[in-house]
């Protein structure tokens, strides 16, 4: 953390994430806009957030897979070329069919760059500086994510929905640029085999045919598809089991292994239940202040400043915490408080004022993300064995998607938001009421769950993170100079 090289490295790795980031933010605020603009319905309002989030989700592993084997940096490097590439794709589009499909691509090239981002940090910097690294990481892209509804307000004041897309590419060509010079290549030279493509395209087809269902609800397909994508799912464990076990040409997309860390698979857990209330409150919440309360778009996006400084300011300090007292009391205070919070939301309505019923709710939003977010990303990766830093960094990333996804196709149409929904301000606010209620209990459930099943602090105690195992001592890698291991060796 303390060497130039260092500092680059998470310079670079922050702001390329933080562009996925921003992008998955930024377009809420331009929603409305952008609805008029092209004559769209709310199912074309969610598809515009959705596509980008589908293919996101379902190819995020390939992506960590990917990484792992050719090298993080230069698959991070393509991931925000491609991503640059589409975004203009998004800014030109003429409806809100090609806009539908110019996100869809988008979300390849995020499914690309996020998981290689935090792989570089895992696989970068020395053990003992890693929690501090993760959490300024996380702080930094959630700021990217907090700062996206305030740049998209203002991007569509003063010029147009369609640079919400256009502005990621000078933002691609920095980081490329600095990513070229001064981030080290990283790669997992176990990694052999040929690559799972069968199970990459059930794991998205599975989520499309599942997203379709809940988004169209109603109409004649959404029961077929609905199905097909539970059978999809099923097949796509199915298979990945069956290639964990049996060692062939085709690697597992997800080795089965990965699981084992009790830890791990809570953790994971806790990210969809999470995530899935975030996702609705990112995509309903700067309609809401536009619709309902009147905001104009800039005042809408500035509505969530709070959270951008809190998580700047405390996440760093969030991630050391947990390192001393374990993640199990962050997190679920962060969960609860998050919670609180969106129940203050849900009194939002018609004539709300930004300082009586906005600012306090996302304060405390902030506050709780601050406290939840480092914690939960550095055990993600400290209870997963090392080589499989990019594995786990996309495992982490498909879920937090994938419960955003799921979200936001299902809870606005069970709270009636549907059809022109979004131009009535009587709908949209009951709608909104509901949403954020149903957030406020997710959120909890995430918090019960934390108590539940995150009993050890796999930060502080690098004997309790599942490490490669040799065949002898002579075999194993080098231990790392200056860890506690290789201090007691």
């Amino acid at each position: 953390m303390r060497s130039p090289q260092g500092r680059w490295v998470l310079f670079t790795t922050v702001l390329g994430s933080g562009m996925a980031f921003l992008d998955s933010t930024v377009v809420n605020v331009a929603l409305p806009e952008l609805g008029r603009t092209l004559d769209a319905s709310v199912s074309g309002l969610q598809w515009t957030v959705n596509a980008y989030t589908l293919t996101l989700a379902g190819l995020i592993l390939l992506g960590g897979s990917l990484g792992d084997r050719y090298g993080r940096r230069k698959l991070f490097v393509i991931g925000v070329a491609w991503f640059a590439v589409t975004s203009a794709l998004c800014g030109l589009a003429p409806n809100i069919e090609v806009l539908i499909l110019a996100r869809a691509l988008q979300g390849v090239g995020g499914a690309l760059l996020t998981p290689g981002s935090l792989a570089i940090i895992q696989s970068s910097f020395a053990r003992a500086d890693r929690p501090r690294a993760v959490g300024a990481w996380s702080g930094l892209g959630g700021v990217a994510g907090a700062v996206g509804p305030l740049l998209g307000g203002w991007l569509v004041e003063t010029a147009g929905w369609r640079w919400v897309f256009l502005i990621n590419l000078p933002l691609a060509v920095l980081v490329v640029a600095v990513a070229a010079r001064h981030v080290p290549e990283t790669r997992d030279e176990a990694s052999t085999g040929r690559f799972d493509i069968l199970g990459a395209a059930l794991a998205a087809l599975a989520l499309a045919g599942v997203t379709y269902a809940l988004i169209e609800v109603g109409t004649p397909a959404s029961l077929p598809a609905g199905v097909a994508g539970v059978l999809l799912g099923a097949a796509f464990v199915v298979l990945e089991i069956r290639r964990s076990r049996h060692t062939g040409r085709v690697g597992p997309l997800v080795p089965v292994r990965i699981f084992s860390s009790r830890e791990f698979t809570a953790v994971n857990a806790v990210t969809l239940v999470m995530y899935a209330a975030m996702g609705v409150v990112f995509f309903l919440l700067v309609v809401e202040l536009q619709v309902a309360a009147g905001f104009s778009p800039i005042a809408a996006g500035s509505a969530m400043l709070p959270v951008m400084i809190l998580m700047l300011l405390l996440s760093p300090r969030s991630g050391d915490l947990a390192k001393r007292i374990g993640p199990r009391i962050p997190m679920t205070a962060g969960l609860l408080l998050v919670a609180a919070a969106l129940v203050l939301l849900s009194r939002i309505g018609p004539g709300a004022t930004y300082l009586t019923d906005v600012l306090p709710a996302v304060t405390l939003f902030g506050l709780g993300l601050s406290a939840a977010v480092a914690p939960l990303t550095a055990t993600v990766l400290a209870t997963a064995d090392e080589r499989y830093a990019g594995v786990a960094s996309g495992v982490n990333n498909a879920v937090a998607r994938t419960g955003g996804l799921l979200a936001v196709a299902a809870i606005p149409p069970l709270v009636g938001l549907t059809g022109t929904a979004y131009t009535s301000p009587t709908t949209f606010t009951a709608g909104f009421h509901s949403a954020m209620l149903i957030s406020a209990a997710m959120m909890t459930a995430a918090a019960v769950l934390t108590v539940i099943t995150i009993r050890t602090n796999a930060l502080r105690d690098p004997d309790r993170v599942p490490q490669r195992k040799a065949a002898c001592d002579l075999c194993a890698p080098p231990l790392e100079k200056g860890t506690e291991a290789a201090e007691r060796t």
